[in-house]
This record gives structure tokens, sequence and C-alpha cells, in this order.
């Protein structure tokens, strides 16, 4: 009978396999990945062996969500996404984010990717994460544009979920002006969701790009959209909130770029509006800076790449005096 070691006998099979049985934002499986190759991660959830920082328990349950199917029809997936065209990309890869090592035991295991894949590596002072209300309003909307096509002329790649309202905004926009764009998606990169946006994540995967955490063939789930903030908040420095009511799943983005270090800026808007409540309470609880125009984005982004290069300098030490000639 065939097992998983069969499939996935290399270290990128293995991390696509990981991917379509174990959820993403998993902390658990994240610190065995961490210590172990995938392929032994893999081996471990077929076989009833101790795993190294887990109680006996703790890794039954492990191995009990992890939910194996047959291998054979795991092969079948993979033989599926081979032929689909849809990329997978790993850490070491030229093209994988260095930004996603800060998420550390829940970076994401594996990339899926339809379109240009080097746009991942771009560094993170050229990526801006723009997200808002979905239900957002006509000037939500209108300063979406405003901001991404700010950030489309500056050269910048404008990162958003590919949503309705804010996101699509802001995806259109970027396109509109002739730069480049990114949609992290819930689901996979070949069932383009929401529907209505089909022909607006085509265009983005055939010029821009479409990524995901999750295998191509999956669904969005309210689990993946809450897992999915923390890479649109990791991948740029700088992340700005144009609309958002007080349960907007945006504020997550918000909340995970403050924890990472990375800037966050939010537009105010009509007190009146309750779309204005969350990025309101993020100007109110210093999490967020002012963005009212779009030179407060540039600013915004123009001190998180200085703030980025200083911290590269103090890792790296200052550079050493040229030697002294004796005359």
């Amino acid at each position: 009978m065939a097992n998983l070691s069969d499939v996935a006998s290399d270290e990128r099979t293995a991390r696509m396999v990981l991917s379509m049985l174990v959820e993403p934002n998993d902390p658990v499986t994240g610190r065995i990945l961490s210590r172990l190759r995938a392929v032994e991660t893999l081996w471990l959830a077929e076989h009833d062996r101790e795993v190294v920082g887990l109680s006996p328990v703790d890794a039954q349950v492990w191995r009990e969500r992890l939910r194996v199917p047959d291998a054979r029809e795991l092969a079948g997936r993979i033989d599926q996404v081979h032929q689909s065209g849809v990329r997978a990309l790993i850490p070491g890869d030229n093209d994988w984010p260095t930004a996603f090592d800060d998420l550390g035991e829940v970076a994401p295991y594996v990339l899926w990717t339809r379109g240009t894949s080097s746009f991942l590596s771009r560094p993170m002072s050229d990526l801006v994460t723009i997200t808002g209300a979905r239900a957002c309003t006509s000037y939500g909307e209108y300063v979406a544009r405003e901001l991404a096509s700010s950030v489309a002329a500056e050269e910048r790649v404008v990162v958003a979920g590919g949503a309705y309202g804010i996101e699509g905004a802001s995806h259109q926009a970027a396109l509109a002006a002739g730069g480049d764009t990114i949609a992290i998606l819930a689901n996979g990169v070949d069932r383009p969701y929401p529907v209505g946006h089909r022909d607006l994540l085509d265009r983005v995967a055939d010029v821009g790009l479409l990524v995901s955490e999750v295998p191509p063939g999956a669904v969005p789930t309210r689990h993946r959209v809450i897992a999915r903030a923390r890479l649109m908040a990791a991948l740029s420095y700088a992340s700005v909130i144009v609309e958002a009511g007080a349960r907007s799943g945006s504020l997550l983005v918000a909340q995970r770029a403050d924890e990472l270090g990375r800037r966050v800026g939010a537009v105010p808007g009509p007190v009146t509006s309750a779309a204005s409540i969350g990025p309101h309470r993020l100007l109110r609880d210093g999490i967020a800076t002012l963005v009212a125009d779009t030179s407060d984005l540039a600013k915004l982004v123009e001190r998180g790449q200085v703030s980025r290069e200083r911290l590269d300098m103090e890792q790296v030490g200052p550079p050493s005096p040229a030697p002294t000639r004796t005359l």
C-alpha cells in the first residue's frame, strides 16, 4: 500500500502535500517543520513515533487533525497541479518572500502562485497593502483608487485580497495606472473568488500575481480568511486601512502588521459613518498613522524604508573604515 513517503520524497512535494493536509496558520505543524524537513514531518504524521516538543497526547491530536487521505489520491492531486501550470514556491526559492520569515512558526508551508512570482522577491518597502471594507462607501472607493494609483505611479506594488469594495478598487486602480499588483487569496489560485471578480482576478494573474497558501481547488473559509491577514500584513512594510467597520476583518491586517513591526496607516472618514469606526479606532489607539492624502502615504512608506534600512545596518554593522595609507 502506498504511503506519503512514496508520494512526497522531496522537500517541495512534501510541502505541497502538507498544505493539502493541514490548515494554514497552524503553530504546531510550523514548530515541527522548523526543526525537521517537510519529508520527515510527513513521515511523523503517518507513524506513531515521538514528536520532539509534543507530549504523546498532543502528538496524537496533531496526527488526527491531519486527516491523511489515500496516498494515491494525493498523487493524483499533485499531478493535476503540475498540469495546471500553477507554481509552488518554498523557502529557499529565489522568489520566496523573506518577509514571511518574520512569521516564525506560522509561516506558510508553501505558496501557490499564478502570474509574476518575482513580485514576491521585491523589497518590503516596494510593497504597500491596501485593504478595507467590502461594503465600502463611494468616498472609501474614491480614496482607495487615489492611493493605489499613487503607489503604482511610484513603481511600487499594490497588495490586496481581491475582495469586493476597497480591495477590488485598489487592484483596478493599479491596473488602470499600468502598475503592479498582488492579490493574496484565501482560496485556490485556480478558482477566482468572489465570482464577480473573476475577470479582475484573471487580469491580475495575467499582468500581476495571484498567490495563496492553500492548494488549487481549495474554497475560502472563515479560518482561511482570518489566516490570510498575517500574510497581507507581513508581505508589505506598510498597510493602509481605508474603511472598516468595528468587526471588519481588515482590522486583523492592521493588528498583525503592528505586531510584526510594520507601518500601519488609516484613512479618516465621517464620524457619522459606520465604515469610519475601524480607522478611527486605529488612530485613537496609536496603532496607525493618519493617511489623509497621497503625500501622507508617501511619507509613511518612506519612513518604513528608512527604518528598514537602519535595521539592516544595525544587523550587518557599520562599514569598515578605509585603510589608511602611510606616506
